[in-house]
């Protein structure tokens, strides 16, 4: 008979001296920063390790011996003080006066995302959105401005990768000890932890709301699991995008509903409401419940809720948006529409695709927000083409969907070696992230001092590439001479191997094979021992995602292959601990995505700020991130083909310009030495990367112009519409009613004879008359557009003019309610110019000029 084992943990007692490590331990700034962390490995290093640099879990497994020894050792506590200092002054440092000048006293951000990646010890993320979400509180936290974000707790998380020997990706799930998480559980004014209800399908389900701080911002997480729900209700945030689509929807009815009520029963109260990504749009639901509860109709509630609403879109693929069918969202929401005073038909209308069926939460978001944007220039234009249904008489590129470039944090990517040399020329520079001109001092650093920085990054990935690899392979049944074979080139001076990274998510269209479409030239590329190249690989495919897994039992199969064995890598277990490595590490970042599907691509910008040189698509940041000032350049640049033609040519034709670039650029400029061994030009290259990527793509910029361009203008704006009862929402709601009834009878005319020709300097009066179809004067434009036709159809503005007719202006003409709009214009242009007419809705309080859809050519 097998006896019994039975667990016992012994937590360590921590003395007064160093007990504010406690402190240090629950807030996620230690996941930028790196004196925090360095001091729990100071105590006990190889317990450091073992616990993944999770100093919450850290500090339960440590022995009592470790932490006596700590407060004996003068150096730890001179390490411990300096931490705790920097901690307090970062907590206690005011908000730059540039922002808190144009803030209101009760102005607060509340920012919804279904995940969230800070660091690998809260493992909520799965991949680029959520790493996106951590750096954009950590900016938050940064720049200081009111800001709160909501999430969920999953009991697992995403899943753990390994690779067998076959190639096949195994997705691994635990469940996590929350007591190992920096979290604890949110209280309300009164001190009493909050818990919020839903009303679910013949059931009223609990969420508990937990509180983890992310430096000074806090993030409120909703967890289900709890005892007095079902089984099943339990499980509705135990996985990280698990599950059938009732646990998608069942979750973002969680986030969205129940994130508005978390917020709420926290006595907090939003002034601008960002939703990053559709997941969270049914926050727009319970928004208006709010408004209707309160008395107002259901149309000026929905103007009221989207006043003060950021929508930001990731996916420029159609299919990554989540669609609800008709059935199962009257399954979940029968009881809902009612209290906010809307029939079925109407309800599902708010989530109709202006050509689609089923429920869909991008057209929610839209309908429910009067700022929306995409995650790059790019992705901006694509967003508002695929979108440009919903405002359909509006030209797309001047619809309401803008852009702001998504960037990175600094602190958390930026290799702690290169934070030194930067600190030790210029104390400042955490100061000056945005200032181009000040990055300037990037050239001035000297040749050998910058490359041996460089050497160092790659010496450490290399390391972890022969652990990682090591271990592996072994785990495949793999001989140690096979091993060694297969790391033959690591063993080289750093250097003398060029080495060439792909980690992010194995989706199809980010085309992780493209490199293998020639493979006899890729092969005589790599034949070169003397001036070898080296590809490591890495990353996820979502466990339901057979094509994406297919792409990596490619890779491992041409790594297994003779010719290329030792020269192509794939690494398993990607997480964010291992892509720091990367971004920091490699000499080349490789990105090739079917052109325009990539909407950011954010670890193009993790590299480039370490100097690590980009080879990639121009298709998401790269397009606006790519630039050459003479012979140099901060990386290479692979002009998409159309895709309008056979994609299979535009592959093929795009992984030849690849290899290319990779044979007749990249391997002779890495390999070309002066006397002393330095790679003079690729330095040159590496520094203009840092150079020109750091200021230009970093989360403080884009946190500022979140700021500028949507947040503020959603806090005015929203009290604006609430001035006065709300008397300017229930104008504009008027308005809204009035034109969409009256707008197919709305025509225009030009009424004045255009000269042939005039001169420079001459005044030109233009009168177009307006039949207005029971419309005031005042409730168009007419605008007046030179400029020119484009290839494609589409017209392409030079100068705009426009003229309206105030309420005290003439009144239309009583017989046919025709009135004229004049033009007087001064034009500045030269030579042959064409123009056009249209006529547009007119309304002070419209937050964008055509959000209405409405235009109307003459």
């Amino acid at each position: 008979m097998t006896a019994q084992i039975y667990a016992l943990e012994i937590t360590p007692r921590l003395p007064e001296r160093i007990k504010r490590l406690d402190d240090l331990a629950n807030n996620l700034y230690y996941s930028w920063t790196r004196s925090i962390r360095h001091l729990f490995s100071q105590i006990d290093p190889v317990c450091w390790q073992q616990t993944d640099d999770n100093p919450r879990l850290f500090l339960k497994r440590v022995s009592q011996a470790k932490i006596d020894a700590a407060i004996a050792d003068p150096v730890f506590l001179a390490d411990y003080d300096d931490a705790c200092r920097h901690f307090d002054d970062y907590m206690a440092q005011p908000m730059p006066e540039s922002i808190a000048k144009r803030l209101q006293p009760n102005d607060l951000i509340a920012y919804f995302c279904a995940e969230y990646g800070f660091h690998e010890s809260l493992p909520i993320y799965s991949g680029g959105l959520g790493i996106l979400a951590g750096d954009h509180c950590k900016a938050a936290s940064d720049t200081g401005i009111p800001f709160v974000a909501v999430g969920l707790l999953y009991r697992q998380g995403y899943f753990k990768q390994t690779i067998d020997a076959q190639g096949n990706q195994i997705a691994t799930y635990q469940d996590i000890d929350f007591t190992t998480l920096p979290i604890a559980p949110a209280t309300d004014p009164k001190g009493n932890a909050v818990t919020i209800r839903l009303d679910f399908p013949g059931r009223v389900i609990e969420a508990k709301v937990w509180l983890a701080m992310i430096g000074r911002i806090r993030l409120f997480l909703l967890d289900t699991d709890l005892p007095g729900n079902s089984t099943d209700d339990r499980q509705i945030t135990y996985r990280l995008y698990g599950g059938d689509r009732r646990t998608r929807i069942e979750q973002e009815i969680v986030l969205g509903i129940g994130g508005v009520r978390a917020l709420r029963a926290l006595g907090l109260a939003p002034t601008a409401w960002h939703i990053n990504e559709g997941h969270a749009a049914f926050q727009i639901l319970e928004r208006l419940r709010e408004h209707v509860s309160s008395g107002e109709t259901e149309t000026v509630a929905l103007e009221m809720v989207a006043s003060t609403t950021v929508f930001t879109t990731h996916t420029p693929v159609p299919a990554g948006h989540d669609v609800f069918t008709d059935v199962l969202m009257a399954e979940y929401f029968s009881a809902f529409w009612p209290q906010i005073k809307l029939d079925q038909e109407s309800f599902l209308a708010l989530g109709r695709e202006p050509e689609g069926s089923g429920f869909n939460m991008t057209a929610l978001a839209l309908r429910g927000s009067r700022q929306h944007n995409g995650v790059s220039a790019i992705h901006g234009r694509v967003a508002a083409e695929m979108s440009r249904d919903f405002w359909p008489e509006v030209p797309a590129n001047e619809n309401p969907i803008t852009h702001v470039t998504n960037g990175v944090h600094v602190d958390t990517f930026l290799a702690r070696e290169f934070s030194q040399l930067f600190s030790s020329l210029h104390r400042d520079w955490r100061w000056n992230l945005r200032e181009k001109n000040y990055w300037k001092f990037i050239d001035d650093i000297p040749e050998d001092r910058f490359w041996s920085v460089r050497c160092a990054l790659k010496a450490e990935l290399i390391r972890e590439i022969r652990q990682r690899l090591t271990r592996q392979l072994s785990q495949d049944g793999l001989s140690d001479i096979r091993t060694e074979r297969t790391l033959r080139y690591l063993n080289r001076p750093e250097s003398d191997v060029l080495l060439v990274g792909f980690a992010r998510r194995f989706a199809t269209y980010k085309r992780a094979n493209l490199l293998f479409r020639d493979r006899e030239r890729l092969a005589k590329l790599l034949a070169d021992e003397d001036r070898p190249i080296v590809f490591v690989f890495a990353g996820k495919a979502h466990p339901a995602d057979e094509p994406g897994k297919a792409l990596i039992r490619e890779i491992w199969q041409m790594a297994n292959e003779p010719e290329f064995q030792g020269r192509i890598l794939l690494l398993e277990g990607y997480d964010m601990a291992l892509a720091r490595k990367l971004v920091t590490g490699c000499d080349v970042w490789l990105n090739n995505p079917e052109y325009p599907l990539e909407a950011s691509g954010t670890s193009g910008q993790k590299a480039g700020l370490n100097g690590v040189l980009n080879l990639s698509v121009a298709d998401g940041w790269w397009g606006e991130g790519y630039q050459k000032q003479g012979q140099i350049a901060n990386g290479w640049s692979i002009k998409p083909y159309n895709r309008s033609f056979n994609h299979d040519y535009c592959d093929t034709e795009e992984a030849s310009d690849l290899l290319t670039l990779l044979e007749s650029d990249v391997k002779p400029l890495f390999y070309k030495r002066d006397q002393n061994g330095l790679p003079n030009e690729w330095i040159k290259y590496a520094k203009m990367a840092i150079r020109t990527i750091l200021p230009q793509f970093n989360s403080e910029r884009m946190i500022c112009e979140y700021l500028t361009q949507h947040y503020l203008p959603a806090s005015v704006y929203g009290r604006r519409l609430r001035q006065n009862n709300g008397a300017e929402a229930l104008s504009l709601e008027d308005f809204k009613r009035r034109v969409r009834a009256a707008w197919p009878g709305v025509t225009g005319i030009l009424i004045s004879d255009v000269p042939a020709q005039i001169h420079s300097g001459d005044t030109l009066t233009l009168n177009v008359a307006v039949t207005l179809n029971g419309l005031n004067s005042e409730d168009i434009a007419v605008e007046c557009l030179f400029g020119e036709e484009t290839p494609n159809g589409d017209w392409k503005t030079v100068e705009r003019f426009s003229t309206t007719v105030t309420a005290t202006g003439t009144e239309p003409n009583a017989s046919d309610g025709t009135q004229v709009y004049s033009f007087i214009l001064n034009i500045q242009l030269a030579g042959m110019q064409k123009f056009r007419f249209r006529i547009v809705p007119n309304h002070s309080a419209q937050l964008h000029p055509y959000e209405l859809g409405l235009m109307k050519w003459i």
